[in-house]
């Protein structure tokens, strides 16, 4: 009889600690860093960024983004590439704390370059997706790691922190 009550205890405990994982509200924003790879450049440039997003069920949300990719500088040039964009998130929730999610959306690029006192700068739009995981620490705040594919020779890497208010 003990053993029963002490097993049914360990399930309430158990079940309240995971109801406190799920996100607080369906607004939540964040940031991270990562390592942004570009097929015609050698090495792993570093990245961040923020982004904001709203959570409409358990299974979709929608998030817009800001992402310094990098800045290189070889000899007299220097480029400094950034993105912003809008993603829809597919969500599979593993369990309360655990979830992996997929991106789809549209991002723009930007090149800024300075060669001897010009400044020239491009925009490339396209397709933007990735594949991510995220960990609810409590309600508000969570972690996630995630590779996104921002332009077809550029990959990102990344780890951040989210936070549901």
């Amino acid at each position: 009889m003990m053993l029963k009550k002490l097993s049914i205890a360990v399930a309430i405990a158990a079940l309240s600690i995971s109801a406190q994982a799920q996100t607080a509200t369906p607004f939540y924003v964040g940031a991270d860093v990562g390592s942004t790879t570009i097929d015609s450049l050698s090495g792993d440039k570093t990245s961040y960024g923020a982004f904001a997003g709203y959570k409409f069920n358990q299974n979709f949300a929608a998030e817009v983004g800001y992402r310094h990719l990098f800045k290189v500088n070889v000899g007299p040039v220097s480029a400094d590439v950034t993105q912003a964009s809008i993603s829809a998130l597919g969500i599979i929730p593993v369990s309360k704390e655990f979830q992996v999610f997929g991106r789809l959306g549209y991002n723009n690029n930007k090149v800024s370059t300075s060669v001897a006192g010009y400044n020239i700068s491009a925009n490339e739009s396209g397709a933007l997706y990735g594949v991510g995981v995220q960990y609810q620490f409590t309600a508000n705040v969570g972690a996630r790691l995630e590779f996104q594919k921002p332009a077809s020779d550029t990959k990102n890497y990344s780890v951040g922190v989210t936070y549901a208010f």
